[in-house]
Formats: C-alpha cells, sequence, structure tokens
C-alpha cells in the first residue's frame, strides 16, 4: 500500500528555517518524480518544488527560489524541503507527492496528509 508521510512541520518565527521530510513506501520511489505543493486556506494547491525521478532536475516556484531546497534520496526513499528566509506568506499546509507520467497520457499521484508550517511570530 502507498505511503507518504511528511513530517518536520511547525511554528517558526519570519526569517526561520524548517526542513520537511517525506518518508515513501509502496511504490517504485525512483520511476516517479517527487514534489512538494502547499495550500493555503481558500486558495488552490500550487506547487513549490518538484525534483525528477533520478534528481537530475528541479524545479521551483518563483516566490521560493533561493530559499528553499528539494533534494531526494533514492536509496533511504525519503525526499525533503529545506525551508530558509521563511516569510508569513509562506504558511501554508505542505504536501509531499509522488508524480509519473505515461505515454499514453496517463498519469498518477500519491499524496501525503500534509503537515502545517505556521510562519509567525
Amino acid at each position: 500500500q502507498v505511503q507518504l508521510v511528511e513530517s518536520g512541520g511547525g511554528l517558526v518565527q519570519p526569517g526561520g528555517s524548517l526542513r520537511l521530510s517525506c518518508a515513501a513506501s509502496g511504490f517504485t520511489f525512483s520511476s516517479y518524480s517527487m514534489s512538494w505543493d502547499r495550500q493555503a486556506p481558500g486558495k488552490e494547491r500550487d506547487l513549490v518544488a518538484g525534483i525528477s525521478p533520478l534528481g537530475s532536475s528541479t524545479t521551483y516556484a518563483n516566490s521560493v527560489k533561493g530559499r528553499f531546497t528539494i533534494s531526494r534520496d533514492n536509496y533511504k526513499n525519503t525526499v525533503s524541503l529545506q525551508m530558509s528566509s521563511l516569510k508569513p506568506e509562506d504558511t501554508s499546509v505542505y504536501y509531499c507527492a509522488a508524480k509519473r507520467g505515461y505515454r499514453d497520457g496517463s498519469s498518477q499521484d500519491f499524496w501525503g496528509q500534509g503537515t502545517q508550517v505556521t510562519v509567525s511570530s
């Protein structure tokens, strides 16, 4: 059974740092792109950062470039998001996701349960 379990969320002051981790199981981790997405109350879920299956390429939302770093360990089946210089507008529920597209146009996504990040003084 597929599981994505996030950890590391919490309350942090503006300018502070947090590291989110996601432990994956139940699927071939190295065949999936991984991402961190976030959703604030009343807003849509948006991509924060993504990393390719073998970790060779990454992508970031403009709002987090230079502040967040995504990484993965295909031996441990984990993906992490290092967040620094946090701002109040980074406050959201952060979700770990595994995504895979197929040649026939279909896709398969798995999602974690989310972890709350609150940036406030």
